[in-house]
């Protein structure tokens, strides 16, 4: 058989393998759990998933390198980005009642191949951000002997100078991840009580950094002798602010316990707002009090917090500052050692990855393959890797991965009927729901003004405009980056592209306000859907592409190495390619036995066996 142009039907047989959705089992939607957790104990599980390496290495990093005092505009920004997707983040979490994280949100709502994607993303966000955190500990711990252990270790190893690698082996930092390996191996786990302490001690420190640091504070250190509030520009600003969005990331540790919690509807939201917020007035506060104790040039990125008191000859709060640092890094890196085993492990049982990493301990359901697999190659990174180049890649990959959820709360809310549903059909609330106007359609008091999109069946012009929308959000932002510099444009069509992409946002965005959305009272949904998700996007977008070439380059190699394994293994061992093969033989025998009762009798008979006569044409 020779090849050839594939034919439609193929290729739509093709694109629905990519776009399978997971059916959640009636066990996981399910929890025996007991609900008692608060908002305050969600809020503190929130904090303390978010207060670490951005507070104790991203305040220096950035302040030092991209945005001098400005830190704290950059901050800012990251928070409003940080806060738009953790509304939409909430939906996901309080409409999938189990245990989940983006991959699975993804599954359950976009499709096979995104989920694939953004769990590729989240592996490889896991293993940089742990072996970062174990760098962060292993450098605050070398402040307390005043850098003896760098000393010692570049005396007896030397000095290398490789792009990318750091100057010297970090064993501490190694050794660290295979201490804690070795107790998330045996079934060790961080209850919410040990996390609320730490969160403590962390808020502790953080108002205790924030008080001295006023008391100490030098505004001469912002005056233009010391190179002014932004050094860097606005541009260094904004690139700060897309480095600092990962300082924010850990609002997703709030979806491992919405399953205990009395009220997810309106105790998830709420928690996400309130961590977000605090976070941020942290952030902000502390950057602030960093760079008016110190110049903003003389910070040691690596431990800027703990250096800036020593630089002040206060070596006790000094002290404090570390162990504030070692506590709140532990935490973060113990959670990362239970949660990137148990998410690899999830995507092998899915069949999109490896089975060899599937199996668990009979005893304490550990997966032990992935869990000293990614643990000892997370140890190795940690190792070699410079802090500041793993820093550049923390947040583009989170970034990308928020954005295809922020993109699927649209999709979902213009959907004809939600994935799961706990309503049953003889419910009143289904009887209403069936009653009124199908999502995806358009609203009838728009249909005289808009009768282009009345013929479209429901969901195509929604599926067109979202699209539409994503496209013009990245040529907008594209201009807006890279209009006076990389691209050259001349003024008149920097204007032209600036007002076309802008108006072509403008009205997809239109577009989709006048269709129909789903209204359900059972769940939590976002505020103004399509404004929220899109001004989201859009401000995602243009973070990114704030960020160097480096790291697009290192995110688009990891992503092809993404689509060879799915393309070579995922989509022929997912669980939902196996599960479909058998439904859709059966449809194909059920077929074929109603085609002999639906024939007439004389085409029935020419058909047996026996017969050769043709069919009598009619």
């Amino acid at each position: 058989m020779a090849w050839g142009i594939p034919s439609t039907a193929s290729l739509a047989r093709f694109c629905q393998k990519l776009n399978r959705l997971k059916t959640l089992e009636e066990p996981t939607m399910e929890t025996s759990l007991r609900r008692n957790l608060t908002t305050l104990d969600l809020t503190l599980q929130g904090v303390g998933g978010m207060v670490g390496l951005g507070l104790y290495i991203l305040t220096g990093t950035v302040a030092k390198w991209m945005a001098g005092p400005g830190v704290l505009v950059s901050f800012s920004v990251a928070a409003v980005a940080s806060l738009l997707t953790a509304l939409c983040y909430a939906e996901f979490v309080v409409h999938v009642p189990c245990r989940g994280s983006s991959y699975l949100f993804t599954y359950v709502f976009t499709g096979e191949l995104w989920a694939f994607l953004v769990g590729w993303i989240v592996l490889i966000q896991c293993l940089i951000g742990g072996a970062a955190m174990a760098r962060v500990w292993s450098s605050y711990l070398d402040v307390i002997f005043s850098h003896r252990i760098r000393s010692f270790t570049e005396a007896h190893v030397g000095i290398w100078q490789v792009p990318f690698l750091a100057q010297y082996p970090d064993f501490l930092a190694a050794a660290i991840i295979l201490l804690f390996l070795a107790f998330v191996s045996c079934g060790g786990r961080v209850s919410s009580w040990v996390n609320n302490i730490f969160s403590t001690i962390s808020l502790v420190v953080i108002l205790f950094i924030i008080i001295l640091g006023f008391v100490l504070a030098r505004p001469h250190n912002w005056s233009a002798e010391e190179g002014g509030f932004a050094p860097f520009g606005f541009s260094g600003i904004m690139t700060g602010a897309a480095t600092c969005f990962y300082a924010f990331a850990g609002f997703g540790d709030i979806a491992a316990s919405s399953v205990e919690v009395r009220n997810p509807k309106r105790t998830v939201p709420m928690a996400l707002a309130i961590s977000v917020g605090v976070v941020a007035g942290a952030y902000i506060l502390v950057s602030t009090v960093l760079t008016l104790l110190v110049p903003w040039h003389s910070l040691d990125p690596d431990s800027a917090l703990a250096d800036a008191f020593l630089q002040q000859g206060h070596s006790w709060a000094a002290f404090i500052v570390v162990a504030g640092a070692i506590c709140a890094v532990i935490t973060l890196l113990l959670n990362i050692l239970l949660f990137l085993p148990r998410m690899v492990c999830a995507m092998s049982a899915d069949g999109l990855f490896f089975q060899v990493f599937a199996p668990k301990h009979p005893r304490n359901q550990v997966p032990v393959v992935s869990t000293l697999v990614f643990g000892f190659l997370m140890a190795f990174l940690a190792l070699l890797l410079d802090l500041q180049a793993l820093v550049r890649f923390l947040s583009i990959g989170i970034m990308l991965e928020l954005t295809v959820l922020t993109t699927s709360i649209i999709a979902l809310r213009f959907r004809e009927s939600p994935p799961s549903s706990s309503q049953s059909s003889g419910s009143p609330v289904g009887t209403e729901q069936a009653s009124a106007p199908e999502p995806g359609q358009l609203r009838p008091a728009l249909r005289p003004y808009l009768r282009f999109l009345s013929g479209c069946r429901p969901g195509a012009a929604v599926a067109w405009a979202l699209g539409v929308l994503v496209a013009s959000a990245v040529t907008l932002d594209c201009v807006l980056v890279f209009g006076d510099t990389a691209l050259h444009l001349p003024p008149g069509g920097y204007t032209l592209l600036l007002l076309l992409s802008s108006a072509t946002f403008l009205l997809s965005l239109l577009i989709l306000g006048a269709h129909q959305q789903q209204r359900r009272q059972d769940t939590f949904q976002v505020p103004m859907v399509p404004l929220t998700p899109a001004l989201s996007i859009l401000l995602n977008i243009f973070l990114m592409l704030q960020l160097s070439y480096v790291a697009w380059l290192g995110l688009s190699i990891w992503l092809l190495i993404g689509l060879v394994v799915y393309f070579g293994y995922g989509i022929r061992h997912s669980k939902e390619n196996q599960q479909e093969r058998p439904r859709l033989m059966a449809t194909h025998s059920n077929l074929e036995e109603m085609v002999p009762a639906l024939q007439p009798s004389s085409q029935a008979l020419a058909q047996e066996p026996g017969r050769r006569e043709e069919p009598t044409s009619p």
